[in-house]
């Protein structure tokens, strides 16, 4: 059997697991893997202009296709450049395997030239870590890397190439199995546990589901509208659930927690069961945490075991998979009569609808809505700030419109990388982004790649000249004091307005993207027209909006889920 260098089995290895994209960006210690994937012609490498917007790529790619995304990259700053990313997809349970390159073996610990220990610096921000030691053991970990990622609880695995490693000759195979000991997902539901949970759901008077991004992830968004209609039990979800029952669902009333609609907070406040699935019960939906959900027996299920009464004590815990459990639970549940608790919930509705305030020209809300009449079909992705809580709130959603976002880290500058992945992924489809003007600037550069793929983009920047959810709470509980907020402050002696920067119109233009600006509400329906018919490069929509603009309601800093600001 002829033996082949590392290099060679890695581009082998990946084609084995069925990877067609893979974002990388090169440097020394990874040229010879950069001079093997040349030379093939089945994996598409997607150059971007930073390596952090690559692996928010992958991200996006990986969240919205459901295969693994594959990040490559070079040692030291390259590797480090990773970090970010890779701790956002650990946070919010996304499949990839990021390739890091490493000097060779006789160099590490001597501070050679790009050398970091990457597996220690990203150990408790991703599921596994590890440096290939021995060319004999390279097939078995990459093999390895791509069955942790996507199983159980999916997440970020980081493999260390070191480059005399991976210039070895060695053996060609590629194992087809994997046994890895102490490492045995979660399958299959307890159906003791699982049964108690349903006694319970028929047994309650004030039953309320709550639904995070677990239904998501396990695609069980059809079966769990399905357990919805037969068991008529109302649904909260938190942002990274949303979409997993369509928006418009009777029984379907919003996102809970700290820019929650009213309803929802009360409704959990109220319910005396809440049989929650694939969340995991952050500071964000929950409040203060002695007072969430004071008069109700809780479920959790959840592919975790971890995840379950981590923060939030709960009655009966199932862990599973959130598509399997649900599918399980179709075979024993019964209808629940919640016309008198939907009554109470609907009235809650009534008295406080989530809305903004009206008044002439640009709001987000009218935007968004805008958005929702134009495209019955879409990915939305967002950055992270006020921009990303109005989608959670005014974006509709179904099996046909999803959203994408950077929930458990909340991290800026993901969304327009993200919708370069999401756009690579799903080609056919429209991708939208929805960004501040502060976020969009951490990747701006990747108008590059946008251009040089020749993707359809439509990326909104909602322009209020200030990083505006930090701005809130400093108008709300810090004085007004805006420090650190403003992005265009008035020139100093100068009697002219403050001039922003940089004209997003102009920047756009200067890659080869179009750029509109938007200063009137009359001109936000012809802005996405005009986008929808670029069809060969990105399209940058500029909304000129009121730095006044708030998220309500927002929970004050500690309070309980009652305790909402309104207005």
């Amino acid at each position: 059997m002829k033996k082949i260098t590392g290099n060679k089995l890695l581009v082998k290895a990946l084609k084995e697991e069925g990877v067609e994209i893979v974002f990388g960006y090169p440097g020394a210690c990874t040229i010879d893997i950069s001079d093997e994937l040349y030379k093939q012609q089945d994996i598409r490498v997607i150059l971007p202009r930073h390596e952090q917007a690559l692996v928010h790529a992958a991200d996006a790619y990986a969240r919205t296709t459901g295969k693994t995304g594959v990040c490559l990259v070079t040692s030291g700053p390259g590797a480090t450049n990773l970090v970010t990313g890779i701790a956002t997809a650990n946070m919010d349970s996304v499949p990839l395997v990021c390739f890091t390159g490493q000097v060779s073996r006789n160099l590490i610990g001597n501070d050679a030239f790009q050398e970091v220990d990457i597996v220690g610096i990203t150990r408790t921000i991703c599921k596994y870590g590890i440096t290939v030691r021995n060319r004999e053991d390279l097939g078995r970990i990459i093999k390895e890397a791509f069955y942790i990622a996507r199983t159980g609880r999916p997440g970020p695995v980081v493999v260390d190439l070191p480059k005399d490693v991976m210039a070895e000759l060695g053996s060609p195979e590629y194992p087809s199995e994997v046994n890895i000991r102490g490492y045995k997902p979660s399958t299959g539901v307890h159906i003791g546990q699982l049964k108690r949970a349903i006694k319970m759901l028929h047994k309650a008077e004030r039953p309320l589901f709550l639904v995070g991004g677990g239904v998501n992830i396990s695609r069980a968004g059809k079966v769990f509208t399905e357990l919805v209609d037969k068991t008529q039990v109302p649904v909260v979800t938190t942002i990274m659930g949303k979409g997993s029952i369509p928006t418009d669902h009777p029984l379907y009333i919003g996102n809970l927690g700290m820019h929650g609609a009213y309803a929802c907070n009360m409704a959990v406040s109220e319910c005396d069961l809440l049989f929650s699935i694939g969340t995991r019960f952050n500071d964000r939906i929950t409040g203060k945490i002695h007072e969430f959900a004071p008069k109700a027996n809780i479920v959790h299920i959840d592919i975790d075991t971890a995840s379950i009464s981590r923060n939030i004590q709960v009655d009966i815990p199932i862990v599973a998979d959130a598509k399997e459990a649900i599918e399980k639970m179709l075979e024993y549940v019964e209808v629940s009569d919640t016309k008198e608790w939907m009554s109470q919930i609907n009235e809650w509705k009534e008295r406080y609808p989530l809305k903004m305030k009206e008044h002439p020209g640009i709001t987000p809300q009218k935007i968004i809505e805008e958005l929702n009449r134009q495209f019955d079909e879409a990915i939305v992705v967002t950055d992270v700030g006020q921009h990303q809580m109005w989608t959670t709130q005014f974006l509709e959603m179904n099996e046909k419109k999803k959203l994408v976002t950077s929930g458990g880290l909340g991290t800026m500058g993901y969304g327009f990388p993200g919708a370069i992945g999401a756009q690579l992924g799903n080609p056919d489809a429209t991708v939208i982004s929805i960004n501040g003007d502060g976020g969009f600037q951490m990747n701006i550069q990747e108008f590059a790649t946008a251009v040089i793929q020749k993707l359809p983009l439509i990326l909104c920047v909602f322009n209020n000249s200030y990083l505006g959810m930090v701005r809130q709470w400093q108008k709300l509980f810090y004085g007004r004091r805006y420090s650190m907020t403003d992005l265009c402050p008035a020139e100093e002696g100068s009697m002219e307005p403050p001039k922003y920067r940089p004209d997003f119109v102009k920047l756009a233009e200067s890659y080869g993207a179009y750029g509109i600006r938007v200063e009137k509400e009359e001109d936000i329906a012809g802005a996405f027209e005009e986008a929808k018919t670029h069809k060969n490069a990105p399209t940058l929509i500029e909304f000129i909006i009121d730095a006044e603009e708030l998220v309500y309601p927002m929970i004050k800093p500690g309070g309980t889920l009652e305790e909402m600001l309104l207005s």
